[in-house]
């Protein structure tokens, strides 16, 4: 196996549409690296030049220590896993296996064994007979697994492999995926939309958004101290809750805008910290988990007063929508919480769960660090 680097990889297309701008990252030896964002981000570009199939406008590509910029698809020893599986219909499971292997003139009992090897790690062997019209889904998007499997390549490289797949063969395929990485120790670069998928399977994401790479770090990382707005809002299922106001010294810090009044608490420490922001305009973000139905040990300050407006029970928990004043927040609640559309609630939160952000740059507060200007 081995590592891909990008260094400052651009693609622009003709009429000057910018689809990858200044890409760096480096995929370490043996690891699953996810590149994730919204449709039209960049990131599928980006497996793309990796893959060869589209060419760099600048900056450089490697695999290993070699620059492969100008080196063919074919020659790069990296195998592709595509989103609509591309398998020959005409072909049994086994012909499709051993298609590529078959054309670069391998030996057949070199090719056989590579064939039963995918097949078995792949849950494949009582399949190789049929046809892909034969196949449900899931099994096709295993062929498709299977056959970048046997080329034994440097790199794999993974498609939005799962988006064709229904919620139950996602997870369940999602799984074997994971399986696998775990047991060859390959290299893996996966692109997704679904920041799900991103979480769950890889051991470093690459958040893109509008061809720019947002942050690059491990998943629980990513969720706890999320770079930006984007980055915050993006991942997470419900959305984090946002709320924008100006920061003001009135009895603690408070938050205020739009209605609704958040206060950040008294401690000096964050006082201090915070005191070059005062009279600035910021964005304020809570998970719906860090949201609760307030009880009687709740402090009065670190309350939010809301109106029910929707209640989505989910089974281990309920998703509760809540007005407050014009601001929409989504709380997670246990399941056996009482509520109903039109009732009044009160939230209550930790103020060390708040995440701020300049509302200038979207950027994270330190505040540790002065602001800019």
């Amino acid at each position: 196996m081995a590592q891909v680097k990008l260094d400052q990889v651009r693609k622009v297309y003709p009429g000057g549409h910018v689809a990858v701008a200044g890409a760096s990252f480096e995929a370490r030896d043996g690891e699953l690296l996810v590149l994730v964002g919204p449709s039209g981000c960049g990131k599928s570009t980006t497996l793309r030049m990796i893959a060869g199939l589209e060419p760099v406008t600048s900056g450089t590509v490697s695999i290993g220590e070699r620059v492969v910029n100008d080196v063919a698809p074919k020659d790069r020893d990296v195998a592709m896993v595509f989103q609509n599986y591309a398998l020959y219909p005409h072909m049994t499971v086994a012909d499709n296996l051993s298609f590529g292997l078959r054309l670069r003139d391998m030996a057949s009992d070199e090719i056989a064994r590579r064939v039963a090897d995918a097949a078995r790690m792949l849950g494949l062997e009582g399949l190789l007979g049929r046809l892909p019209r034969a196949l449900s889904g899931g099994q096709r998007q295993r062929v498709a697994l299977g056959r970048a499997l046997v080329r034994q390549p440097q790199v794999f490289l993974l498609d939005e492999p799962l988006s064709n797949l229904d919620a139950k063969l996602r997870l369940a395929t999602r799984v074997e995926i994971a399986r696998l990485h775990r047991r060859l120790g390959a290299t893996m670069i996966y692109v997704t939309h679904d920041q799900v998928e991103a979480m769950t399977l890889g051991d470093r994401i690459v958040v893109f958004d509008a061809g720019e790479i947002q942050q690059i770090d491990s998943p629980m990382q990513l969720y706890r101290k999320p770079a930006n707005v984007f980055v915050a809002g993006f991942l997470g299922s419900p959305a984090m809750n946002f709320l924008r106001g100006t920061l003001e010294q009135r009895d603690g810090l408070v938050l205020a805008g739009d209605g609704v009044e958040l206060p950040l608490g008294d401690a000096p420490a964050l006082g201090a910290a915070l005191a070059p922001w005062i009279g600035r305009t910021l964005v304020a973000g809570l998970r719906p988990e860090d949201l609760r139905a307030a009880d009687g040990q709740a402090a009065p300050r670190t309350c939010l007063r809301g109106q029910v407006d929707v209640v989505e029970p989910v089974g281990s928990e309920l998703l509760v929508n809540v007005r407050v004043r014009e601001t929409e927040l989504v709380a997670r609640l246990p399941p056996a919480t009482e509520i109903r559309p039109g009732d009044a609630l009160v939230l209550a939160y930790d103020p060390a769960a708040v995440h701020l952000f300049d509302a200038a740059s979207g950027r994270r507060i330190d505040v540790a660090a002065p602001p800019p200007g």
